[in-house]
């Protein structure tokens, strides 16, 4: 009966072990409101596939959620599509999705018209708000031919996403299609970036009711999907519509409405496909390969101290990842700061070569303690922030010059004074004049000798 349990337990053992291998191996989790959304969305879904990406799926409410084990994370990536659900199931919560961010992990999370209380609270932590429940992006005038009731089908064209390919891609032109609700971001969060708006005709309102007040989102200030690139480079992107993402969005022909514009495609999945890959780190990632200083001339930093006036060369190697491989990254706005409390020189870096940049410059006649500090930051990419410390020597008694072209005139007077001095001395000694005065003589018959 013993061997019986205990033969139990080892078959417990070795599938929970199985289990925790798989769930390792998934570097994404997919939370899903019901699982027909694998069906209507599986183009978006198989584009990740294909890109080596390892997806578990899991109900977003399913008991046995959890995001990490004996302290380490066992996914890299989670994909939040499930608009409706009210509270995550497990050990899965907003503060457990926000600490997922604050460690590193990047979050893909796609909403609507009715989402739930917790995608809320999730966007307000990442600095979005999401519009009211049941309101929905409205355009009168661009919206596609398909929807004949409250314009909620709407157009937006490429001109409105975000300006960096990094992030969006190429932009095409053909327009955008989006049935969703309304986003808005915190104007005082730098780390918000504004993917996609809305047309200037468009507003965010819940169309089954009669406007009454100003709707929160109007015109271009209406954010239809919107981002967060946290200072550890963590990456979120929170979309008001996870009709975007569809295959009915991908693969249906539009047409504007207003004045009959047809386009066999929308240009839904190449800029799906594109802002995926950047919120995984795909793309828009750099790293510093190698960084070297030292002085003209020489081929190594000194071993003490750079000395003040010292002409000194910088380089610094830096990578970009393309296609899961690190290649040069070629910009011509990497700028150079040489910081003693507050930056003394500050010069753009020349590329030289491949991923390679340089910079040369004379270090400034004051000595102390100072930093090579490139922070490098800019849309798309990681933010990319290297300091060298280096100490400043000032000049040893036998290194000043002994005679500087400023002080001549001072050279000059003192070798002047000299030479007077002399010749006054001189003066003074040899022609010293002596009157003799007689005693008979009459007043004013003087005689004088010399």
């Amino acid at each position: 009966m013993k061997s019986f349990w205990k033969f139990i337990i080892f078959i417990i053992i070795v599938a929970h072990s199985t289990i925790a291998v798989l769930e390792t191996d998934a570097n994404t989790l997919v939370l899903l409101d019901n699982l027909a959304k694998r069906e209507t969305h599986s183009i978006f879904f198989k584009s990740l596939q294909d890109r080596g990406f390892k997806l578990i799926y899991k109900l977003a409410d399913d008991s046995g959620l959890i995001l990490s084990r004996f302290g380490e994370y066992l996914y890299k990536n989670v994909i939040i599509f499930a608009p409706s659900v009210e509270e995550f199931g497990g050990d899965l919560s907003v503060e457990k999705l926000t600490e997922f961010v604050d460690d590193g992990g990047n979050v893909l999370v796609a909403a609507s018209e009715n989402a739930g209380d917790v995608l809320r609270e999730f966007a307000s932590e990442c600095g979005f708000e999401v519009d009211e429940d049941g309101a929905a992006v409205i355009d009168h005038l661009n919206y596609d031919v398909s929807d004949t009731g409250d314009h909620t089908t709407i157009l937006t064209s490429s001109r409105n996403l975000i300006d960096s390919t990094t992030i969006v891609g190429n932009k095409k032109n053909e327009p955008l299609i989006y049935r969703g609700t309304g986003l808005l971001s915190d104007k005082e969060n730098p780390l918000v970036l504004h993917l996609l708006s809305a047309e200037s005709t468009a507003y965010s309102y819940n169309p089954n009711q009669p406007i009454k007040e100003y709707p929160h989102a109007v015109g271009r200030s209406t954010l239809l999907i919107a981002a967060l690139q946290a200072r550890n480079n963590a990456r979120v992107v929170f979309s008001g519509s996870i009709h975007f993402f569809s295959d009915e969005a991908f693969t249906a022909p539009v047409q504007k409405a207003q004045d009959g514009t047809y386009h066999k495609l929308a240009s839904n999945q190449e800029v799906a496909t594109a802002i995926s890959k950047w919120a995984f780190g795909e793309s828009g990632r750099l790293r510093v390969a190698a960084v070297k200083h030292n002085k003209e001339g020489e081929s190594q930093p000194p071993k003490e101290a750079y000395t003040i006036t010292d002409p000194v060369v910088y380089s610094i190697a830096i990578e970009e990842l393309v296609q899961d491989k690190w290649q040069p990254f070629k910009a011509n706005d990497v700028q150079l700061e040489f910081v003693r409390i507050d930056p003394f020189v500050r010069t753009t870096l020349k590329q030289v070569n491949g991923g390679r940049y340089e910079a040369r410059f004379k270090i400034p006649d004051v000595y102390g303690v100072y930093q090579f500090k490139v922070n490098y930051d800019r849309v798309g990419y990681t933010h990319l922030y290297n300091t060298t410390q280096v100490s400043v020597r000032p000049l040893e008694h036998t290194e000043y010059e002994r005679f500087i072209p400023s002080a001549f005139p001072y050279y000059t007077s003192a070798f002047s004074m000299m030479i007077g001095v002399f010749v006054f001395s001189f003066v003074f000694l040899h022609f010293k004049e002596e009157t003799i005065v007689t005693k008979g003589g009459s007043k004013g018959d003087n005689k004088k000798t010399q």
